[in-house]
């Protein structure tokens, strides 16, 4: 089999590894003119106050702020106090800042146009603004708002305080199966709720999921996602561990492709690396197009019955979202109402 590139410029190979190339597989040539952001939305929902002694939230919303919220419609840079940075990307880096009338504290994601003109990818950022901006669930990272200047984008992001769930696996080598029960749980809220919405994720992983406050788990990157009615789509997209057999084979695929990924997520919370996982990228697609799996010892047998009935060859044989939760393994560890535990970073 030959290995898989990307149809960019540079021709990258897709690889098992952390590097997968993610410009726009179906881009067309733009020039900087041309370059388009969506409307800004038509309120300014910040209106809780954040106090820095003690870290915590304090909602002072008024009948009379939230008037004088609506009445400015648009966002620029001088609205907000930047802070430290959260991380640096490919197209843009992520600070900690505050705006400056509400106090309240976001994550503000610098995108530079130039950047995303030459890696051919406006039409994917265009579409993950417009997608993010309309869905409102706790275990899905808020988008608040987006403005642009000449050089930049800025999404205005809600802040997720403990950092990606792929650098607390990494801290913790591996979950117990009570936490990833809880995290599977979460996800699979978030993914009926965006499945309800026509929205095909087409991206889960531990990179793009973040945990809240509470260490509540929250989808955060929605780069590859599309608004989806028809629910077949062709484009080959994501990360080579998650990808679903009949993407690696380059059929139509639909919202079972996010079910897949559930079911690798699961393992890899639960074992410390992908299920698939292999020294080069054509072993991994054989183990994803055959579905070969091995099950370590200190897997449950609930969890393995779990897992093997998300990661079915046949998409239309997945066990659909609403049975998940109705798992034996996700009721007896993750009970409606249990939370997620709170983790030391340096306790593993």
């Amino acid at each position: 089999m030959s290995v898989a590139r990307c149809g960019c410029k540079e021709n990258r190979p897709l690889t098992a590894g952390r590097s997968c190339c993610s410009c726009n597989l179906n881009s067309q040539k733009i020039t900087k003119d041309s370059f388009k952001v969506p409307a800004p939305p038509a309120s300014r929902p910040l209106t809780t106050k954040v106090n820095f002694s003690d870290n915590k939230e304090q909602v002072t919303t008024t009948e009379s702020q939230v008037k004088n919220e609506d009445k400015k419609k648009s966002w620029s840079l001088s609205d907000f106090d930047l802070g430290r940075p959260l991380g640096k990307g490919k197209f843009g880096n992520v600070y900690l800042a505050r705006e400056k009338e509400s106090h309240y504290v976001v994550a503000l994601k610098v995108l530079f146009k130039s950047q995303i003109l030459d890696s051919e990818i406006e039409h994917q950022v265009r579409r993950e603004v417009e997608i993010q901006c309309r869905l409102r669930h706790p275990n899905i990272l808020r988008m608040y708002g987006y403005f642009h200047d000449e050089k930049r984008i800025y999404l205005i992001l809600e802040y997720a305080k403990h950092g990606s769930l792929y650098k607390l696996l990494k801290e913790r080598e591996r979950f117990d199966e009570k936490t990833v029960a809880i995290y599977i749980r979460d996800l699979c809220k978030a993914l009926v709720y965006c499945h309800t919405k026509k929205v095909i994720h087409r991206d889960i992983k531990p990179e793009n999921l973040l945990v809240g406050h509470n260490w509540e788990l929250k989808i955060a990157d929605f780069g590859w996602s599309v608004h989806s009615p028809s629910s077949r789509r062709m484009t080959l997209c994501g990360t080579l561990d998650y990808l679903s057999p009949e993407m690696v084979e380059g059929k139509p695929h639909s919202y079972a492709v996010d079910i897949w990924s559930l079911g690798v997520l699961c393992y890899e919370l639960l074992v410390g690396i992908p299920p698939f996982d292999a020294k080069d990228s054509h072993q991994t697609y054989k183990k994803i197009r055959y579905v070969i799996i091995k099950y370590p010892d200190f897997v449950s047998e609930k969890a393995r019955d779990l897992m093997g009935k998300l990661l079915v060859i046949n998409p239309d044989q997945r066990l659909p979202l609403s049975h998940v939760l109705q798992h034996p393994w996700i009721t007896e560890n993750a009970p409606e109402g249990v939370v997620p535990p709170a983790f030391n970073a340096e306790k593993k």
